[in-house]
């Protein structure tokens, strides 16, 4: 039998279910970290595509870009271009409003998966490293993983108000499976 000080002594978490402690590790600071690194790769990843779809911030266009795909060793560039062109632009809005958060982090896995190959590995720093697509992509990744945090959209959403890691994997997973595929593609 315990004495009625000893019970009074227990701390509330330890009193607290198992299902009670994700909820604890979000935390503001956490959610706006999530907030900041979703808006950043998600805005980055947006202005790509609309240099792809619309020659916005310098970009080729559909025919400038399609011609890069078709000199890249891909089938049908301006089509290429418009399905990258996509792609980019809606995950990386979705990224950025915490919308379908592991099917945003899938399309920019995907798409990155292919601009890594075309790029090369001829080394890992610039000119022609490929450190910057390898930090894209696995932001996009660890996004899908996580999930956006408290400052998302897909709060309102009851299938993603509170994230599975399994969607977040399965996700990844798809993009990196599509992504192959259009290297299959490619020739």
């Amino acid at each position: 039998m315990t004495s009625p000080s000893a019970t009074a002594a227990k701390s509330p978490a330890a009193s607290t279910p198992a299902t009670a402690l994700p909820a604890a590790l979000s935390t503001p600071g956490h959610d706006v970290g999530l907030l900041i690194l979703r808006l950043v790769l998600g805005l980055t990843m947006a202005a790509h595509g609309s240099q792809k779809l619309f020659g916005w911030f310098g970009g080729g266009g559909v025919s400038g870009t399609g011609q890069f795909f078709t000199a890249s060793g891909y089938p049908a560039g301006d089509a290429m271009a418009v399905l990258a062109g996509l792609t980019e632009t809606l995950g990386g809005l979705g990224l950025a409003v915490g919308l379908l958060t592991p099917l945003a982090g899938a399309a920019v896995v995907g798409t990155l998966v292919n601009a890594i190959a075309v790029h090369g590995a001829g080394s890992f720093f610039a000119p022609q490293g490929v450190e910057y697509e390898l930090l894209l992509t696995a932001g996009a990744a660890a996004l899908a993983l996580t999930g956006p945090g408290r400052y998302a959209v897909d709060r309102f959403l009851p299938v993603l108000r509170a994230h599975r890691l399994t969607h977040g994997a399965l996700a990844v997973a798809l993009g990196v499976v599509l992504g192959g595929v259009l290297l299959l593609v490619r020739g």
